[in-house]
């Protein structure tokens, strides 16, 4: 059983490379999509991805209970693979609708917290191989605004605690991946 994170800035290549993890697996893909339809645009950028995947691969959309989705999905014969953990982030940060002060401090739902030691106990399973898909948010200047900022923070400490539960982490930039950690 094998955990891999791969990270990356925007448009780095990150989830070619993972999705190429997935295919030389060898083994049954199970694609967990974490991205949510809210405007147009997105819906396009979804069904864009979605059409590029190999037909034999499983799409299963889980915007926020991912952990849950992990434990149902990982198996010995499967490769699983989440895009993207902070897509996932932005979608627990909004989802119980509430609205971020400009100015001062960011209280996150419950249900943010709850779900994030759900996914790094569950990565703790050895239950089957696993790449999740990352936004390293964090090698700019710092967000203006709370919620920016808090979103940044909650994403570095996200990507820091899901890469010391995994086995491999890998960074990428300009599509080549520069591996950081492989136990």
């Amino acid at each position: 059983m094998t955990r891999t994170l791969v990270f990356g800035g925007a448009r780095s290549g990150k989830s070619a490379y993972a999705e190429q993890l997935a295919a030389n697996s060898g083994k049954e893909v199970i694609y967990i999509a974490t991205g949510a339809a809210g405007d147009a645009e997105m819906a396009a950028r979804i069904a864009r991805h979605r059409a590029q995947r190999p037909a034999s691969w499983r799409t299963v959309e889980q915007p926020l209970a991912l952990a849950a989705a992990l434990a149902a999905w990982r198996a010995p014969q499967r490769m699983v693979l989440v895009d993207c953990l902070t897509l996932w982030l932005s979608n627990l940060m909004f989802s119980d609708g509430r609205q971020y002060p400009d100015v001062g401090a960011i209280e996150l739902p419950a249900r943010f917290h709850e779900e994030r030691a759900a996914l790094l106990s569950e990565l703790a399973e050895e239950r089957g191989d696993v790449v999740l898909v990352s936004n390293e948010v964090g090698m700019g200047i710092v967000p203006w605004g709370a919620v920016s900022r808090s979103y940044a923070d909650e994403a570095g400490r996200l990507n820091q605690a899901v890469a010391t539960a995994c086995d491999r982490v890998a960074f990428v930039a300009a599509g080549l991946p520069l591996m950081l950690k492989d136990a």
